[in-house]
């Protein structure tokens, strides 16, 4: 019985983490190390399957942003429709930005109207330098 109890306090602490990284996208060692800061003794293989779970009912949407890196994750949230959009990547700072714009998705409109071709906006990828490294750029 306590080792049940144990998993359901494992699982409560991956889902906090994933709801308050909501605005963000995480790794399966984003939460690895996250949980381990917070002193939650959680493994690897246990964080990949509940957020595989998750993934299949819904909670998380699963992105692959660069071909060879493992996936990263996007927590839906409940009252929202999970809508799919672009990212943008810094090839500087590594980060990985949301875009989601009106004149893109007509893009991706006028591909799949046009060109009968479907763009899967979930391994659509930007990829250039941020304001913040360019600024730094301008800086030096």
């Amino acid at each position: 019985m306590e080792n049940k109890i144990y998993r359901t306090k494992q699982r409560e602490a991956i889902l906090q983490y994933l709801e308050n990284s909501s605005s963000r996208h995480v790794s399966i060692e984003d939460v690895l190390d996250h949980l381990k800061a917070a002193g939650e003794k959680v493994g690897r293989t246990t964080i990949y399957r509940y957020m595989e779970k998750l993934t299949s009912e819904g909670v998380l949407r699963k992105y692959y942003i660069e071909e060879g890196a493992g996936a990263c994750y996007q927590y839906v949230e409940p009252w929202e429709a999970c809508r799919e959009h672009f990212h943008l990547k810094c090839l500087k700072c590594s980060k990985l930005f949301h875009l989601e714009c009106d004149y893109l998705n007509q893009i991706g409109e006028h591909i799949l109207t046009h060109h009968g071709f479907e763009v899967d906006h979930t391994k659509t990828v930007f990829y250039g330098i941020c304001k913040d490294c360019k600024e730094k750029v301008l800086d030096n």
